[in-house]
């Protein structure tokens, strides 16, 4: 774990070196910067790093209050505020574009870093994560809520997330405040639309056919983008002509367990790897 002071916080990211690619070169692709989940740590990531790394070095992040990182006390968890200290990383690291995938808080921070920050993020990847707070199932944002009761953080100690976190966290005892704040962040209402037209970085948005968004949301996502709003012709002449994005509806995956699918991977690696031309 390598820390980076940004914005007030000691920011905490592993790199891990470009395997061998199938072509026979190593580290040609632009790095990959990986965005967990809410309430877990850039070790979630661990077992698909393997099919991720190929011939790109990729960087995963503990974000603010998560893992290694240290929360600051006068700093509510936003997803704005992460997404500048992904900005700042990205800068930080010498680079001067990377790609940004995230998955469900991660995939939210992943979007605002490529709104506020367009010219960092070359391309972008989310995972299950909707770009207005609505677009959740009710039930969900109702067990949202219930993430700002102290009684489930302590319940919440019983799970592998907990697990997780106490093993690297600097402050085991500050985990009620993640929880809450987490809860806190969540809940919030949001509403990115106005400003997903303007991402300029090609997108893949990715979610599991039994998520905790409305399909229709993700419908709606991918229209926001530029896609799916005429058929495109035998030949493809009715792609697109903005940047392309790409929707990836995985079937039999939920929320929980979409990151690993390798149906996933397979869309994540061969969006990465397209030529610029092919915008």
């Amino acid at each position: 774990m390598t820390y980076l002071e940004v914005n007030g916080l000691s920011l905490g990211y592993v790199e891990h070196a470009a395997g061998q690619g199938a072509d026979g070169a190593a580290g040609e692709a632009p790095p990959l910067i990986l965005l967990h989940g809410g309430l877990c740590t850039g070790d979630m990531f661990g077992p698909i790093l393997p099919a991720l790394t190929g011939n790109r070095r990729v960087i995963t992040v503990d974000l603010q209050a998560h893992g290694r990182t240290a929360d600051v006390e006068s700093r509510p968890l936003r997803f704005e505020t992460m997404a500048d200290d992904i900005a700042a990383l990205i800068k930080g690291l010498g680079l001067e574009q990377a790609d940004v995938m995230g998955y469900s808080v991660g995939g939210g921070v992943a979007q605002r870093t490529a709104i506020q920050h367009p010219r960092l993020v070359r391309r972008l990847v989310s995972v299950s994560f909707p770009c207005h707070h609505e677009a959740w199932f009710p039930e969900v944002r109702a067990g949202m809520r219930s993430n700002l009761d102290p009684a489930v953080a302590e319940l919440m100690k019983q799970s592998p997330l907990y697990a997780s976190y106490a093993r690297v966290a600097p402050r085991v005892e500050d985990w009620p405040k993640l929880v809450a704040k987490n809860g806190a962040m969540v809940c919030g209402e949001y509403d990115w639309r106005p400003e997903i037209g303007g991402v300029t970085a090609p997108t893949l948005l990715a979610f599991a056919d039994a998520d905790s968004i409305r399909p229709a949301h993700m419908a709606e996502f991918y229209g926001l983008l530029g896609g799916g709003r005429r058929d495109a012709g035998w030949e493809g002449s009715g792609l697109p002509p903005r940047s392309p994005s790409q929707l990836a509806i995985l079937p039999g995956r939920t929320h929980y367990d979409v990151f690993t699918a390798p149906a996933l991977l397979d869309a994540v690696d061969a969006f990465l790897r397209q030529p610029p031309e092919s915008a």
